[in-house]
């Protein structure tokens, strides 16, 4: 066991599914005095998660069109979503819904209803020089490989910048310096915990997708400011299979 509550793996499959097929940005906010975490494509806000201590709640937001696609396939969803539906008043600008996710099985739910408020717009990543390491990093994504990468060179610079501002490094401390997990001299700090626990790969670790080593900043419902370029360039490179459309 990895040692994560039911709230913690819903915190972090929403971020790996909002990331994974949406190009938004993340932007904090409040609802009444809740902290909360908006979804948006400029001013339009495509979902919003109030953040409490023992759940969630997900307001989405239906036009016309929205609730006939979703009243189509009503039947599919929990009684819970149903009854929350049927119970709702539409306002001028829509139906609001606040639904309450603590578990993977309504988040499984509400992302087929986030899916109806908006279809996927994230595009895959450039595969033109795709080399995977052993810590689960695109090395061709990465700011610190020397070998060819994926991104061109006015990219690099750009990713150099939003990997400094996600992860508040100096661009100074970002250095361009590795070659690759088939480096015999390699330092990383993941490299001599692989050794120390006998595996070829961090992802085979039950602690991968908490690992500061692999992972960054590890995916969780958050109160910050990123931008959709941020996540594109600082953040999806750098976990195996976590954004995988």
């Amino acid at each position: 066991m990895d040692g994560r509550t039911e709230l913690q793996k819903v915190s972090e499959e929403t971020m790996r599914f909002m990331r994974g097929k949406y190009k938004l940005d993340e932007i904090p906010g409040k609802y009444y005095n809740i902290d909360c975490l908006k979804f948006r494509q400029g001013k339009r806000t495509i979902l919003s998660i109030n953040i409490h201590e023992d759940h969630y709640d997900f307001q989405i937001i239906y036009g016309k069109a929205e609730r006939e696609k979703f009243e189509v396939r009503l039947d599919e969803f929990p009684q819970a979503i149903q009854n929350l539906y049927k119970e709702s008043h539409a306002l001028p600008d829509g139906l609001w819904m606040l639904i309450r996710v603590e578990d993977l099985v309504m988040l499984e739910a509400v992302k087929q209803m986030i899916m109806i408020k908006k279809n996927p717009n994230r595009k895959s990543l450039p595969k033109t020089h795709i080399h995977m390491s052993n810590c689960g990093h695109r090395c061709d994504l990465c700011i610190h490989y020397k070998g060819k990468t994926s991104f061109s060179a006015e990219e690099m610079e750009y990713a150099r910048a939003c990997v400094s501002s996600v992860y508040t490094v100096p661009i100074s401390d970002l250095p361009i310096n590795c070659d690759g997990c088939h480096f015999p001299d390699c330092t990383v700090d993941s490299a001599h915990c692989r050794k120390r626990k006998g595996i070829d790969k961090c992802w085979a670790c039950e602690n991968y997708f908490t690992c500061l080593k692999t992972a960054g900043w590890p995916p969780k419902i958050h109160k910050r400011t990123i931008t959709a370029d941020q996540v594109t360039y600082a953040i999806l490179p750098y976990v195996k299979g976590q954004y995988e459309n």
